[in-house]
């Protein structure tokens, strides 16, 4: 089976939060939600890691005059 699009897997993920923010759910059911929203979270997360890397290999190009220029921290400003 192909690995879904970080898209694909976001939309799930914010589907399972909103289901878990608006729903009385049974233990049995929010462990199961957590669960899956866990996965998610670790899935999208290393997707974005990946695309990360390849943007600053492509920016370490020095040859074709780019410069790798460091993402900002979550909660920095990109200036």
């Amino acid at each position: 089976m192909a690995p879904n699009s970080f898209e694909t897997d976001l939309a799930e993920l914010e589907a399972v939060v909103r289901r878990m923010e608006e729903a009385e759910l049974s233990l049995d059911e929010a462990l199961r939600l957590l669960e899956r929203g866990v996965e998610l979270f670790r899935r999208c997360h290393a997707q974005l890691e990946a695309a990360e890397r390849k943007v600053e290999l492509l920016l370490q190009e020095k040859d074709k005059g780019y410069d790798a220029v460091p993402f900002p921290e979550p909660g920095e400003s990109a200036e």
